[in-house]
């Protein structure tokens, strides 16, 4: 049953009748070669178009062989646009006989869990507020505006160098997360303005690629915690995380470094996430192809401090210059790696098994308590279980949603596990 339909997805052309498969057939189209997925019972054959897939083709291929209708709907803020383009890949459709979801996933609660969304729908929890964004971006500039006043006025004194690396490590912080909500489309309806935004938060505030971001940061949502699947847990070979990676680089006798000291070096770690994103992983990322695309325009705060020294009375050389930079990279790295772990590391860590989007996403997720200043702190990623879920909803709408999801997880026994921030950070040790 449905053999005839293969020919007709790797044409790019529809077959003029379509065939039904079943589960067990679909499933076998999982390689690197040969790529199906369903999307709301319609079986699509992705295996060229993955190249060609706007998030990149890791993202994508990664629900190969799977019911990826959650991922799709939690990915595209305009499902019905991004569907004509799905037409052409159309090969056929589950067989009348097979359930909607693959390998035993409870099907109620996957209904349940999809009528909870087209609630959240219309709640309008997917609309985004302008005023909060623009304030959030304004509070950023004023900080490095702030920070240029103060030098030019005040000198290069070392007390006056403190203050200025911290003011501009919150603004490199807060942008970190500005740059998170217009990646993840959740600011404009539009996805291009999301785009161009975006480009210009994590390219001139942070310095960053915007390519680089999208390719890995998605797959880190399709796929939290999987190994060979989520990049946040494929540590470079510099730590060994969960139940079952020691084990595997046990057996294979695989020891780049000595993991049993990896909590004492992980402080001395934590540099490297914020200088490796233009140099050494972007280079790396088969998804980003464009040269221009690795190396950003030099950040706003690479340009504030050097025309601060410059202008000084106080003016250093380059090397002090440089210094300065350093220092800001070192404290904002801190602030990112304690607050980016503290939801993940410390949950599951395992690899593929195919369990539906809430349960997956529960499992490799956990909450911090809100406050004001968890909310600020962490960019409103205190609220990462909801956020998991909906990446395109504006943050400021996740703690609407919060008892919804609270709800559904009690009904079907789901672990929904929050924390104080605290606890948070001892437990990525730990």
């Amino acid at each position: 049953m449905g053999k005839g339909g293969e020919k007709g997805g790797e044409s790019g052309e529809p077959e003029a009748q379509l065939r039904f498969y079943t589960w067990e057939e679909i499933q076998k189209h999982n390689l690197r070669t040969d790529k199906w997925l369903v999307i709301e019972r319609k079986v699509y054959n992705i295996t060229k178009w993955a190249n060609r897939h706007p998030g990149g083709h890791r993202v994508i291929s990664h629900c190969a062989g799977e019911d990826a209708t959650d991922a799709f709907q939690a990915f595209h803020i305009n499902p019905t646009l991004v569907r004509k383009f799905l037409k052409p890949l159309l090969i056929g459709e589950l067989a009348p006989g097979e359930p909607s979801q693959d390998r035993d996933k409870n099907s109620q609660l996957v209904e349940d869990f999809r009528t909870l969304r087209k609630t959240a729908e219309d709640m309008n929890l997917f609309r985004a507020n302008p005023l909060f964004f623009s304030l959030y971006l304004s509070h950023i500039i004023a900080m490095e505006v702030l920070a240029w006043l103060m030098v030019s006025y005040f000198g290069t004194g070392w007390i006056m160098t403190l203050i200025l690396a911290c003011i501009l490590t919150t603004s490199q912080a807060q942008a970190g997360w500005l740059q998170h909500d217009f990646g993840h489309l959740s600011v404009f309806k539009k996805s291009s303005w999301n785009h161009i935004v975006h480009k210009f938060v994590i390219g001139h505030l942070k310095g960053a690629s915007a390519n680089w971001w999208n390719h890995r940061h998605f797959q880190h949502h399709a796929k939290p915690n999987i190994f060979q699947k989520d990049p946040d847990v494929n540590m470079l070979h510099i730590f060994v995380l969960g139940d079952t990676q020691p084990v595997e680089y046990g057996k294979k006798k695989l020891k780049y470094l000595p993991y049993n000291h990896q909590h004492e070096y992980f402080f001395l770690s934590e540099y490297l996430p914020c200088t490796l994103p233009f140099s050494l992983d972007a280079r790396k990322s088969a998804d980003v192809q464009k040269p221009s695309q690795l190396l950003p325009p030099q950040n706003v705060t690479s340009l504030v401090i050097n025309s601060v020294f410059i202008v000084s009375k106080h003016s250093g050389p380059k090397e002090k210059r440089r210094s300065q930079r350093h220092r800001v990279v070192f404290l904002e790295s801190h602030w990112f790696v304690w607050v980016t772990q503290m939801n993940h590391i410390p949950m599951e860590i395992e690899s593929e098994k195919h369990r539906d989007w809430l349960s997956s996403q529960l499992a490799a997720t956990c909450n911090i308590e809100q406050s004001f200043f968890n909310d600020w702190f962490t960019g409103h990623l205190n609220f990462q279980i909801e956020h998991h879920l909906f990446p395109t909803m504006p943050r400021h709408n996740l703690w609407k949603v919060k008892p919804l999801v609270k709800s559904l997880c009690a009904k079907y026994g789901v672990q929904y596990e929050e924390k104080p921030l605290g606890k948070a950070f001892v437990d990525i040790v730990g």
